[in-house]
């Protein structure tokens, strides 16, 4: 087991991410983490929330170990002032930086794993910096090839052919080389991050009915079939193309995940299956990478409203998986 804490963003301040790492902390047996966020904007917030958790501001190079009810900090001041519920572009730099600094520190060692709070992808772009996601974000910063973004919760496990894209735009997206990519990596890391020896995976078509032989569109007999079949005789236990609206069903035969073509056609079974235990894993990473399986939640910031499961079994996820050889 590994003795390097994971490391934590807290998100958008505006948004539940504090309060998701003050309920943690606060907690009887959380895991071994640090924050990297405002210090005085946790030390508000545990106010806000009543909360006798004590922050701690650490040095980065030297986290300790954290007492009971303590809340270790890696201080990073936000330049504009922070109010629950008003997400404000001109502290999206600093949000980054926190999430630049939190990839360098597991990179060198410092850190097992990353945990991600969730971000306004919205408030980051009015601040002029692009920015479709963390899964896009992280695979710039680690220099990865092709992020896959994984979803899971508990029995399920649901991949992403293709992720934060206008649904008009998945077509275009879709292809063979990229396909088989996705699949590769999908494979590899379901072997090596979840010590799963031989992973079957189902595969979806894209269109109604998989596409019914062409007549409901070409992509699947033409782009994923070829992919799968190749794959296939290469040794990989794949099934595929299949129509969505039976891929999750038990007459599909078992599973250790199914790969999605599209954000919609997945997540949506993943959530009604484990909403607010869900977990967010991004493959093909030098690092590992868990994250909540929900948004900002702006509107119950500083309530005490906030369901922090999600945020625990990210935690606690991130923390199986960086044990692992």
């Amino acid at each position: 087991m590994t003795t390097h804490p994971l490391v934590v963003t807290a998100g958008d301040p505006a948004g539940i991410g504090p309060d998701l790492c003050i309920a943690v902390a606060a907690g009887a047996t959380p895991p071994d983490f640090v924050v990297i966020s405002d210090a005085d904007v946790l030390e508000a917030r545990a106010e806000m929330l009543q909360s006798d958790v004590k922050l701690t501001r650490i040095d980065a190079n030297q986290p300790g170990a954290a007492a009971a009810s303590e809340l270790r900090v890696i201080h990073r001041p936000f330049p504009s002032p922070v109010v629950c519920g008003r997400p404000d572009p001109a502290n999206a730099e600093a949000l980054l930086n926190g999430l630049r600094e939190a990839v360098a520190g597991c990179r060198d060692g410092r850190y097992s794993a990353l945990v991600t709070a969730p971000l306004s992808k919205r408030t980051i772009i009015e601040a002029g910096i692009p920015f479709t996601g963390h899964t896009e974000f992280l695979a710039a910063e680690t220099g990865a090839t092709l992020p896959v973004m994984l979803l899971v919760a508990a029995y399920l496990r649901v991949a992403l052919a293709t992720t934060h894209l206008p649904l008009r735009d998945v077509p275009d997206a879709l292809t063979q080389d990229g396909l088989r990519q996705v699949l590769t990596i999908l494979h590899a890391d379901l072997q090596n991050r979840f010590a799963i020896r031989e992973p079957r995976i189902l595969v979806c078509g894209l269109n109604p009915h998989a596409g019914e032989g062409g007549h409901l569109g070409r992509e699947d007999e033409e782009i994923i079939r070829p992919v799968v079949d190749a794959l296939c005789a290469d040794g990989m236990d794949l099934v595929g193309p299949l129509p969505a609206d039976t891929a999750f069903t038990p007459v599909a035969g078992p599973r250790d995940a199914v790969l999605a073509m599209y954000h919609d056609q997945g997540l949506p079974v993943l959530k009604h299956a484990g909403f607010g235990h869900a977990v967010n894993v991004t493959l093909g990473l030098p690092i590992v990478r868990t994250s909540v399986d929900h948004g900002t939640a702006f509107d119950l910031a500083g309530t005490g409203k906030a369901d922090h499961g999600s945020f625990v079994a990210a935690l606690e996820l991130a923390a199986e998986l960086a044990a692992r050889p």
